[in-house]
């Protein structure tokens, strides 16, 4: 079987709460060996470590704020992060970035929480998991002088098509790719991009419960659960010209890698 680890789902989202168990088997039997829960806020983070201290085998977390929440952050979020990341279950801090979308949090607060986060990554040498809608230029304005003190950074569920995707990969960035590439209407860009991806910065993730793949067989479940990351494999290989086996075989490398993953 094809091994696989998600980096990215927030299985600590209350759509998880009655089946949980039920979903962690699910992604075993489809070869989703390892899965890595998103931190988007201090309590979710706390939640998302405890979850992955009960099941290191399978589980490990991040610990940051998602731009949704900068305004909530604060001096005692920030201890709450340092405190996290020392923990053997937390593997990067963020979720973090950057969302000029629909501005839940104000321009300014969630640079200020940006650049906040990103100290704190230099600061523990932990790599970054990064969070990034319509804010591409200001992201990279921000994170580019960090670079040198980084342990390393990764875009989230990136979205975008060749030039961005360039500019990230300039900056040392990997690129998580979720089933937005099974869209061949909204993901026409990042299908693009997709084919110009160092097979060393390539990652994949679910996001689930969020972008359940458009082409998902019919009877398949609204809900996304990691269980459906064979399937975002499948496309991404489609697209590049490989073998699913290859493309996993490298993203799995490149994860575990990345995020110190034994």
């Amino acid at each position: 079987m094809i091994e696989l680890i998600d980096i990215g789902l927030n299985l600590g989202h209350r759509s998880f709460e009655k089946d949980r168990a039920a979903v962690m088997e699910r992604a075993q039997a489809a070869g989703v060996g390892h899965m890595i829960i998103t931190g988007t806020s201090a309590a979710a983070s706390e939640a998302a470590a405890a979850l992955a201290r009960d099941d290191r085998a399978r589980l490990s977390s991040t610990a940051g704020t998602h731009p949704h929440h900068a305004k909530e952050f604060s001096g005692a979020t920030a201890e709450t992060i340092r405190s996290l990341a020392a923990r053997e279950e937390v593997v990067a801090i963020g979720e973090c970035g950057l969302d000029f979308n629909r501005n839940f949090s104000t321009p300014d607060d969630q640079r200020a929480c940006l650049r906040a986060q990103l100290e704190i990554a230099a600061d523990v040498q932990l790599p970054v998991f990064l969070h990034e809608r319509d804010a591409h230029e200001a992201l990279c304005e921000l994170v580019e002088p960090a670079l040198p003190r980084l342990a390393g950074l990764v875009v989230h569920c990136f979205t975008g098509g060749p030039e961005q995707a360039e500019r990230y990969l300039a900056m040392g960035a990997y690129l998580g790719i979720t089933g937005w590439v099974c869209d061949e209407r909204r993901g026409q860009a990042l299908r693009e991009a997709v084919t110009m991806i160092p097979g060393d910065r390539l990652m994949l993730e679910t996001d689930a419960p969020f972008l359940t793949p458009r082409d998902a067989p019919k009877g398949t479940p609204r809900r996304n659960e990691p269980a459906m990351l064979p399937h975002v494999l499948r496309a991404v290989a489609k697209l590049r010209g490989q073998t699913p086996e290859a493309v996993a075989a490298a993203a799995t490398a490149n994860t575990r890698r990345f995020f110190g993953l034994a």
